[in-house]
């Protein structure tokens, strides 16, 4: 009776395990993730607008058919890139993403407080090679540190009706992502009063 339950114990335990690397391993071993599904229907940094959510054509599982999509696909080892993207008048969201799916920021149009976001991305090697300005202050210039040189950026504009897709698609189709034309500023927290 010990020996059936050991091996029933035996036996769970190693599904467990079994199942727990298998859906770790998973994304790193899948050849038709994201970024390679978007590589042949986008630019390397530049904006790419996604045609509307369909079922049976959507190029992405689980697209919602209310927003407007945009992608960047980027590829910092040439130097930073520069993303703006327009606020729509519903909704907009900016999320990055690595090479391997790994969400690290993400901005909305509330939390930008602009009209436009406007960010420099780069990555930390970049970012510490910039010089130093006391007169910027990190309110002036929004910079992201990528986790790594490749990955995507998403951008989202909601249509609140159907009838205000092409609004949504408009202002998308007004983002750019592309390199850096003027060296950015560093950005520095602000320093009191002395």
């Amino acid at each position: 009776m010990i020996r059936l339950a050991f091996t029933i114990v035996a036996g769970v335990v190693l599904g467990l395990v079994v199942h727990l690397v298998s859906v770790l391993a998973l994304p790193r071993i899948a050849t038709q993730d994201a970024y390679s599904r978007l590589t042949p229907m986008t630019k390397l940094n530049g904006v790419t607008q996604l045609p509307l959510a369909d079922p049976q054509t959507s190029p992405m599982p689980f697209m919602d058919p209310a927003f407007a999509l945009a992608i960047c696909r980027y590829d910092l080892s040439g130097g930073p890139i520069k993303l703006t993207v327009p606020v729509s008048q519903a909704y907009t969201s900016v999320s990055f993403y690595t090479r391997n799916e790994i969400a690290y920021y993400a901005i909305n149009d509330r939390s930008a407080g602009r009209k436009v976001i406007e960010l420099d991305l780069m990555t930390e090697a970049q970012h510490n090679e910039l010089p130093e300005d006391e007169e910027v202050t990190a309110a002036d210039r929004l910079i992201i540190d990528s986790p790594s040189t490749t990955g995507l950026i998403v951008m989202k504009a909601l249509a609140a009706e159907p009838g205000l897709m092409p609004q949504a698609q408009a202002t998308l189709g007004a983002a750019t992502c592309g390199p850096q034309t003027e060296q950015p500023a560093k950005a520095e927290a602000p320093r009191g009063r002395r």
